[in-house]
């Protein structure tokens, strides 16, 4: 069982300090990190990532089984973590996340916004439902666990939020649905964030990932050729992994980011540079983007 907040040693809750020991480089022991879609994918990768630097986790995911495992295996590995059901599209159900979390950890210093679903169709025919769900969970949601967990951060004056959108945001991904609006959405939000809530204290910031290897897409990997060709078109030649993602929220999260705020990092390998590669250009490149 999870130990409760009153029964813990006392989190860290002084003014973050930016010169933290090598041990603790990144000023995140202690800490309290929230992590929503943390059952699977990025979400878990980011969720491992706080426990390894010694921040307290609290894993959030409407796939309950597979939060309360993770948490089990970080809690078995010496971390503190704890799981809780919540359905980020719902107000309720992201306020009883939010008071779980306070009751058990303590009041969040970290929030890492990644909760979401893809619905695909093209926009002439998406159905209004599935529109109105997926932004639900990918914008509104982002709102509402902002709005519940940063309302602790205010009051005393520091704290971090890190929404992860998608380089979708930047460039349309066709028969998504409403994927990249709500990934755009994120984005203008996120900068709101930072120049309503920054001078009380709390820095809100984005990364967009590029071609991330996860469960979801892991079956495509599987097709001969296709990871060639996807890793054809990134300027570092190769897919990306969930921990890369994790390593830039960590920084994000954390006080050697104390001047990033209203950001948009790219974690995308490059992609989003290689446009001009791929146009075909006889003598210098192929229609792949691959230079001979």
């Amino acid at each position: 069982m999870t130990p409760t907040y009153a029964d813990s040693a006392e989190p860290a809750s002084g003014p973050w300090d930016q010169s933290a020991s090598p041990a603790d480089w990144l000023g995140l022991r202690g800490r309290v990190a929230v992590v929503t879609g943390a059952a699977s994918g990025i979400g878990a990768a980011c969720a491992q990532a706080f426990a390894a630097v010694g921040a307290r986790v609290a894993l959030l995911d409407i796939d309950e089984a597979g939060a309360q495992r993770l948490a089990q295996e970080l809690n078995q590995g010496g971390a503190q973590a704890m799981a809780q059901r919540c359905d980020t599209g719902h107000p309720d159900s992201v306020r009883q996340a939010c008071e779980a979390v306070t009751g058990t950890l303590g009041p969040a210093d970290v929030l890492v916004n990644n909760a979401g679903v893809l619905r695909p169709g093209p926009l002439a025919e998406v159905s209004l439902e599935d529109w109105n769900r997926l932004l639900s969970i990918n914008l509104t949601g982002y709102l509402l666990c902002a709005r519940q967990f940063a309302q602790a951060m205010r009051q005393r004056g520091q704290g971090s939020i890190v929404h992860v959108a998608s380089i979708s945001a930047h460039f349309p991904q066709t028969g998504s649905g409403a994927y990249s609006a709500s990934k755009a959405g994120v984005l203008l939000m996120s900068r709101q964030m930072a120049v309503e809530w920054g001078p009380e204290g709390v820095r809100s910031n984005v990364i967009c990932p590029g071609m991330i290897r996860t469960a979801l897409s892991a079956r495509f990997y599987e097709v001969p050729g296709f990871e060639a060709r996807r890793a054809a078109v990134t300027a570092s030649r190769r897919i990306g992994e969930p921990q890369d993602i994790a390593d830039a929220a960590l920084y994000l999260a954390s006080p050697r980011a104390a001047y990033v705020n209203g950001a948009e990092l790219m974690v995308d390998g490059g992609m989003s540079s290689m446009l001009m590669d791929m146009v075909p250009r006889p003598g210098y490149n192929e229609t792949t983007g691959a230079r001979p």
